[in-house]
């Protein structure tokens, strides 16, 4: 069999180790001293809760039968239904049913949210009688493209709530291409968004996201587990070089050779390994910016939660000027049994911005008590806090994002038997960096 190092040890370099499964010997190099990348479930307050990803997006297959592949369908669970909801303007407002990433097909059923003023929701409703030639070629920016259908309002306060908890990224840089494909095509077409929008088959009712009971940190050792892969943690790759038909990777403890290799890296650490051996590919993949983020865990007494306000959580606009960038209720969402404590979940970390997660983990929980306060009410003391920082954690599909990746893909297929896979190839969840493990190996 041939023998495949895969240097990664994140769901995008596990799900490759699956994928060659039988059909290779395959060892996995992963630099940290876990496996996992950014699913890592830990306790607080006596309960598992995620630092990172805390569901599967199930409007896309991939995670969710890789879960069940590798033994975890059972295990797999629905949230609790409720609207998104943004913190805006004081309030929390929830978002009309149907809404594409926040684009609303009715601007009908914006009427009495507050979600936009009066201003803002007459603008959107011009967008039905303004001219709608079909998107250009290019990458126009998520920003650039839909200011002009719906107003800038609309995309501040409604549009980049649902991409900031997604990408993290700044709407005036993120392509609408890469970042929200759905949209693009139907203003590929010409012609009313918000009609083309209505006019989309209905989608059967079922959950958007699945949770996995005990946390999503239990898919990365499934996944391994059921692999049959080596997996060799605390082991970074410091060079690769092909010699006499084979790869020859350096690490510090010594050297391994391969017959193929996938590089399921982070654009930023992949970039330097390729930069003698592909430097088109290591330029691309150097060129993507990464954003900073970090997830604050409150865990209060149990009788908070019947104190709290009604919903799973909620998206905070960055036009309002929070710490925080989303917060789920996690004790509610997901169902924790009852009696324990009431958990809390809040996210922070935007692309452009720097210095708030470097922050001391006291000065970072008292920011976010105070934001939840205000938005959920009175809080008592956390019976436990923890922070999780993520720096360099979500590559930004900036505009250009799919050209570079095109480029970076071209340089890495000028090398014998080596691949390309992760969160910057086809999108920053679950599922698209299991897609992108997949669509990386058959070749191997």
């Amino acid at each position: 069999m041939r023998r495949v190092i895969v240097v990664g040890g994140g769901i995008a370099g596990l799900a490759a180790a699956w994928s060659l499964r039988g059909r290779a010997e395959v060892t996995v190099l992963e630099a940290g001293d876990r496996i996992g990348g950014k699913l890592r479930t830990t306790p607080l307050a006596g309960v598992p809760v995620d630092e990172g990803a805390e569901s599967l997006m199930a409007l896309r297959p991939e995670a969710v039968e890789l879960a069940e592949a590798v033994g975890l369908g059972g295990d797999l669970r629905d949230p609790a239904p409720g609207p998104v909801t943004l913190w805006s303007r004081g309030a929390l407002r929830a978002l009309p049913a149907g809404h594409v990433m926040g684009v609303p097909p009715d601007p009908a059923a914006l009427e009495g949210t507050g979600l936009l003023s009066e201003a803002g929701l007459a603008r959107l409703r011009e967008e039905e009688r303004l001219p709608a030639p079909p998107l250009p070629a290019g990458d126009p920016s998520v920003a650039e493209y839909l200011s002009r259908r719906l107003g800038r309002e609309a995309v501040d306060r409604l549009v980049e709530p649902l991409l900031g908890g997604v990408y993290a990224g700044e709407v005036d840089r993120l392509s609408l291409r890469s970042a929200l494909g759905p949209v693009a095509a139907l203003a590929g077409r010409g012609g009313s968004l918000l009609a083309a929008l209505r006019d989309r088959p209905a989608r059967p009712p079922r959950a958007a996201v699945r949770g996995v009971t005990g946390g999503t940190g239990r898919l990365p050792a499934a996944v391994a587990r059921a692999s049959g892969a080596r997996i060799a943690t605390g082991t970074a790759v410091t060079g690769l070089r092909w010699a006499s038909g084979e790869w020859r990777v350096a690490t510090a403890s010594g050297s391994l050779t391969a017959d193929a290799l996938v590089l399921a890296l982070p654009a930023h650490a992949a970039a330097p390994l390729l930069a003698g051996l592909a430097p088109e590919a290591a330029e691309a993949l150097g060129g993507i910016r990464h954003a900073d983020t970090a997830v604050v865990a409150l865990a209060f007494p149990p009788e908070t939660e019947a104190a709290l306000p009604p919903g799973n959580g909620f998206l905070v606009p960055s036009a309002e000027g929070r710490t925080i960038k989303a917060a789920t209720l996690l004790s509610r969402r997901w169902s924790f049994p009852a009696g324990g404590p009431c958990v809390v979940r809040a996210s922070l970390g935007r692309a452009g911005t720097t210095g708030l997660v470097e922050q001391r983990d006291e000065v970072l929980v008292e920011r976010v008590l105070a934001d939840l306060r205000e938005a959920l009410g009175a809080l008592p003391v956390p019976v436990a806090t923890r922070v999780s920082r993520w720096p360099g954690g979500l590559p930004q599909y900036d505009t250009g994002h799919a050209s570079r990746i095109a480029r970076a893909r071209e340089g890495a297929a000028a090398l014998p038997s080596l691949t390309l896979c992760g969160a910057a190839h086809e999108g920053v969840g679950i599922a698209a960096c299991i897609s992108s493990a997949t669509h990386a190996t058959p070749f191997l």
